[in-house]
């Protein structure tokens, strides 16, 4: 296992909560932003994955952050976010 610096320490009063390195904070951050963009578009997990052509289990773990979506899958995030009936017309 890396030995990853810990950005965000745990709260010694909350037993539940823990340490987070740079790695797991950026993967919930874009966890974040894919949950977000789905969300304000009003689509369901199947349905976004389906409009947008992203395997619907791919969404899954990025939305759960149990994977970090590369680079690129961000890129198309936000352009998604910004443009959603263009990049749903593109794909068609």
């Amino acid at each position: 296992m890396k030995n990853e610096p810990i950005i965000l320490p745990a709260d010694p009063a909350d037993p539940e909560d823990f340490d987070v390195t740079a790695e797991a904070l950026e993967r919930g951050q874009r966890a974040r932003l894919i949950r977000q963009t789905r969300t304000e578009l009003g689509l369901s997990q199947s349905a976004f994955a389906t409009r947008f052509r992203v395997p619907v289990g791919t969404l899954r773990d990025w939305e759960q952050a149990r994977v970090t979506p590369p680079d690129f899958a961000i890129a198309y995030i936000r352009v998604i976010r910004l443009h959603p009936d263009m990049v749903a017309t593109a794909v068609a």
